[in-house]
């Protein structure tokens, strides 16, 4: 399953704040980290809280596009159901 997400890099704590609204009715999940964007840092930080928020291995979350970028595709393996409801209850919970 992909996750288009927007990250900001260089926050006060890692944390899923919810939905970002982009240009075009782009809706990505948005994700803030402490780490800095140097050495793919950020990159770690986003694995390691996308798979303790979502209840997955790291192994099955990875960054499949945006690297280098703000704007990024997670490839995200397993029951797509479950990972479909624990965002839907995640961004439900903060909103």
């Amino acid at each position: 399953m992909r996750v288009f997400a927007r990250v900001t890099p260089g926050a006060a704590k890692d944390e899923v704040t919810g939905i970002w609204q982009g240009s075009e009715d782009c809706a990505r999940l948005a994700i803030k980290v402490a780490a800095p964007p140097d050495k793919g840092k950020a990159n770690s930080a986003i694995i390691k809280l996308v798979s303790k928020t979502l209840g997955l291995p790291k192994s099955s979350v990875s960054i499949i596009a945006g690297e280098t970028s703000r704007l990024k595709t997670l490839a995200l393996a397993g029951d797509e159901t479950e990972i479909v409801a624990a965002i839907t209850s995640l961004v439900g919970e903060i909103e």
